[in-house]
């Protein structure tokens, strides 16, 4: 520890590995770490998804990428990491993979013990071993492989101690999983090929393990450096698998077998909201992006809602056209410091399976549903015995009146309130834009018509540069009016339809 006095209130440092890139790999103590820390220093590897689990409030820092932005270097990430600390925050400094495999994480443990600095790593899955699951490779065997060596294919210039010893790696009786030697295959290579190892080696780089766009290539330790120079076909990221084991990858494995594997989605539902339809889509194989086009908040004025409320009694029947509607009208009732007794006698009325999910997950049973999840099937369902009926429906600020014009024709007495405020996305993602003008997003999900009319006003005629995953018919006709028809749409009306269309695309 340092000489130099800190305060009491000092913060702390941790060292959390992200993982290999897949964000369901980062374990769990990592993920809580990252919603409580006020400020993430984080790699160019870690995949940008995790930084979903950070608190709004957090100052995040991207320590750079190559090619685009400055790397920072060593130096300058344990000065702010000190500096930070010094302040009292709460700091996570998150690294690819496991801080502790090549990870330079004891140079930082040094820099935060001399500072003084309280710390804890936190471990992480380090993609040599990730390899074998994501690339269907066994890395150890009991007939080929009884033991693993994980081997830095760059070493430090002013290393102390001695060198890679190539000629105890070449007869090393197990598998040899080779990070960072992409571009130092034409060094490492002839070095073990020297030592004796057989050219013939099985081997199999494996290149952004357990993201979307994972390649897994087969090859001989002699054929290499062909394809890891530096004008060769594959670039850094990735791991090189050497030994027995490395031959047999299977064609079919799991990763790479799944439907929607190698496909790029982008999902435009508002941010709250795209969640669960991401994670299905990347369940399935593919990789995802999201770009709201609308954006959901409650409303400014809460009268006409707060007086339907008080009135709940004298309605037969309050209706939900979204989950959006049932969260902000429930959400209200606890501001109200009501709850679900207050419609103790008022039957409940659902669109579709997800919005009756939502009255279930807040208590609330669904009275009526129709079986096709529309306005104008709810409006059916309702009609038969609407005559002197009283309706409240649930509603956003913009949106169809068909709903309450047959209700109303049928002899109902209808009454809306807006219980929240849908308005479009400004500006699109720079990046989300640059991807979909150079064709490299395969699919757009577009779940309603108001997604519909801002996604074409926010990216025009790059639309037709991708495929558009439409929800409904009504979702269909809005964007074949707007001369964007849909490649697909989905026969259920639901997330899970609309994921099952694309499958099926």
């Amino acid at each position: 520890m340092s000489d130099e006095k800190q305060s009491s209130d000092v913060g702390k440092v941790y060292l959390v590995g992200a993982g290999p890139g897949d964000p369901g790999l980062i374990t769990v103590r990592g993920m809580c770490l990252l919603g409580g820390a006020e400020v993430v220093l984080y790699d160019y590897l870690v995949n940008p998804q995790l930084l979903e689990y950070a608190s709004e409030s957090a100052e995040v820092f991207c320590l750079g990428q190559h090619g685009r932005t400055r790397i920072w270097t060593q130096d300058e990430i344990n000065r702010q990491m000190v500096e930070f600390a010094r302040q009292g925050k709460t700091v996570v400094r998150l690294k690819g993979g496991d801080p502790a495999v090549f990870g330079r994480a004891a140079e930082e443990v040094v820099c935060l013990e001399k500072a003084g600095i309280p710390f804890e790593i936190v471990p992480g899955v380090t993609a040599g071993l990730a390899a074998a699951s994501y690339a269907g490779i066994p890395l150890t065997h009991r007939d080929h492989a009884s033991a693993v060596a994980l081997v830095v294919g760059r070493e430090c210039r002013d290393k102390q101690g001695d060198p890679l010893d190539y000629a105890a790696l070449a007869t090393f009786p197990g598998t040899i999983v080779m990070y960072m030697g992409v571009t130092t295959a034409d060094t490492w290579v002839p070095a073990l090929l020297d030592a004796g190892k057989p050219g013939d080696t099985p081997a199999t780089i494996v290149r952004r393990c357990s993201f979307p766009d994972q390649t897994v290539t087969r090859s001989t330790l002699a054929e290499l450096p062909s394809l890891l120079s530096h004008d060769g076909k594959i670039r850094p990221p990735a791991i090189v698998v050497l030994g027995e084991v490395a031959g047999m990858t299977a064609d079919d494995w799991w990763f790479a077998s799944r439907p929607l594997f190698g496909t790029t989605v982008l999902v435009t539902r508002p941010i709250e909201q795209a969640v669960d339809l991401r994670n299905q889509l990347a369940e399935l194989g593919a990789g995802t992006l999201v770009q709201p086009t609308i954006r959901i908040t409650k409303p400014d004025d809460w009268s006409t809602v707060d007086d339907a409320i008080a009135r709940l009694a004298d309605f037969d029947w309050i209706v939900f056209s979204s989950s959006n509607g049932v969260s902000f009208f429930d959400d209200r009732l606890s501001d109200l410091e009501l709850d679900a007794r207050a419609l103790g006698g008022v039957k409940i009325a659902a669109i579709g399976p997800g919005t009756a999910m939502e009255l279930a997950r807040r208590g609330l049973r669904t009275d009526l549903m129709p079986q096709s999840y529309r306005a104008e099937a709810m409006a059916e369902s309702l009609s038969a015995d609407a005559d002197g009926r009283r309706f409240l429906l649930i509603r956003a600020s913009r949106g169809r009146e068909v709903l309450a014009e047959q209700l109303t024709a049928a002899g109902g007495l209808v009454e809306q309130v807006v219980c929240y405020e849908s308005t479009d996305i400004e500006s699109p993602d720079e990046e989300v834009a640059k991807r979909l003008a150079e064709g490299k997003i395969d699919w757009i999900t577009v779940t309603s018509s108001a997604i519909a009319r801002s996604l074409v006003r926010l990216f025009g005629d790059d639309l037709k540069k991708a495929r558009l995953a439409s929800i409904s018919p009504i979702t269909t006709a809005t964007l074949t009016e707007l001369g964007h028809p849909p490649a697909v749409e989905a026969s259920q009306y639901t997330m899970p339809g609309l994921v099952q269309a694309i499958v099926k695309g």
